[in-house]
């Protein structure tokens, strides 16, 4: 039996897998994140999330399919936009691939059709931004069926994007047998195997802005886990909800009861819960303002917290240090900016050091991990921030909820 997720009683992927396909020959549509960084002069600044899609697209061309890849990348806003084209990647991928890449200016059409007809067992073409079109977003039926005309079989590799109901996610599973690549795989296992079997102690360390968006998180997770440490701008809600004066802090004024209901609900079950007990403040977010540390409870008016302060930070890494189990989703503070980067830092490290099966959500936490210079300490990061949010939250992603069932 399995749930929305598509995971059996065990936590682990109960879809199809793309070694469970017969690829000998078949045009294999490939969705991959290929979303990332570019420079103003559309140089790649990091192209973790292209290496990370390579086994699934190596282990296609060695059983001989015909590897059609698509990606979005950026907002275009189902416009063309030549500033989010992926022909940047195509350089990169050709030498990370070590052969051709053939790269088509459209996703859809004749053009597509006519590329594709040229190919042979083993080569690859990549795909333009499929969010030049209105309808991928959309989730466009007609769209999806564009998309899914040249291939015989659709492969999801793109944990990050599986948590939105697009075209290129979920709407081309319908027309074809759809598996899950070994990146969607290892991303689904570790992290909802390890919630369903963690070894203990497991701490969440969950951070960011908004605690609302991360209540869904706490609630599913406080029957798993033995702590939870909260940090960043959504620990002042709750500090709020207690009573305290938090200044000009980021606050969510609508969710001061649900934090504290929250908050004394997962205290009677037992779960140990620890906020910041000091902070680093200053009067404007502006790099070069004036900064103080002051407890959470001293917060002058007007002033903003913006960063844990070193007692939080040693509270927060002595109960890091003998956990076994170990999921990060947030950051600590603003840490983009230096003055303000510290406690995340800190917090990067304890997780690196601890004798721990550690991780990482995406986003901006897995950027402050490699920023912390830590990032070959971590066992696992994941690719998707918001989709490894709302798979700890327990709701299902439809670009995982689309793939094929596994045979009983």
């Amino acid at each position: 039996m399995t749930d929305a997720q598509g995971r059996d009683r065990s936590g682990i992927l109960n879809k199809l897998t793309i070694e469970e396909l017969n690829l000998k020959g078949k045009r294999v549509l490939i969705r991959v994140d290929f979303n990332v960084p570019l420079d103003d002069n559309l140089n790649i600044t990091d192209d973790r999330r292209i290496r990370e899609a390579l086994p699934t697209i190596n282990y296609a061309i060695d059983e001989g399919a015909k590897v059609i890849l698509a990606s979005h990348l950026g907002r275009p806003k189902g416009k063309v936009d030549l500033r989010y084209s992926l022909s940047p990647v195509v350089k990169r991928l050709k030498r990370l691939l070590d052969k051709e890449v053939v790269f088509v200016e459209d996703s859809v059409g004749e053009v597509v059709s006519k590329a594709v007809s040229k190919m042979k067992d083993g080569d690859v073409m990549l795909l333009e931004n499929v969010r030049f079109h209105a309808g991928e977003e959309k989730n466009d039926p007609e769209f999806a069926k564009a998309l899914s005309s040249n291939a015989d079989f659709f492969v999801n590799d793109a944990f990050g994007t599986c948590h939105r109901a697009h075209a290129s996610t979920a709407g081309v599973a319908k027309h074809l047998t759809s598996a899950a690549g070994f990146l969607m795989k290892r991303e689904v296992e570790y992290l909802m195997g390890t919630v369903h079997s963690p070894v203990r102690p497991f701490t969440a360390i969950l951070g960011g802005a908004k605690v609302s968006g991360k209540i869904g998180v706490i609630e599913n997770l406080a029957d798993s886990v033995d702590r939870v440490i909260i940090g960043g701008g959504m620990a002042f809600t709750f500090l709020k909800a207690m009573g305290y004066e938090v200044g000009d802090s980021l606050v969510e004024d609508e969710m001061l009861e649900t934090a504290e209901r929250i908050r004394q609900k997962v205290r009677k079950t037992g779960l140990k819960f620890y906020l910041p007990v000091d902070c680093v403040v200053a009067e404007s977010m502006d790099p070069g303002a004036q900064t103080k540390i002051v407890s959470t409870q001293e917060i002058p008016k007007g002033w903003k917290a913006l960063d844990i302060g070193p007692a939080t930070a040693r509270l927060f890494s002595d109960a890091l240090s003998n956990s076994k189990t170990i999921i990060w989703n947030g950051p600590m503070g603003m840490f983009e900016v230096d003055a303000y980067s510290r406690g995340t830092f800190a917090i990067a490290r304890a997780v690196a050091d601890a004798y721990a099966l550690t991780i990482v959500g995406g986003g901006d936490t897995a950027l402050a991990v490699h920023r912390a210079g830590v990032t070959n300490a971590i066992t696992f990061i994941s690719t998707g921030g918001g989709a490894s949010l709302q798979l700890l939250e327990g709701k299902a992603l439809p670009g995982l909820e689309a793939l094929t069932d596994r045979p009983d």
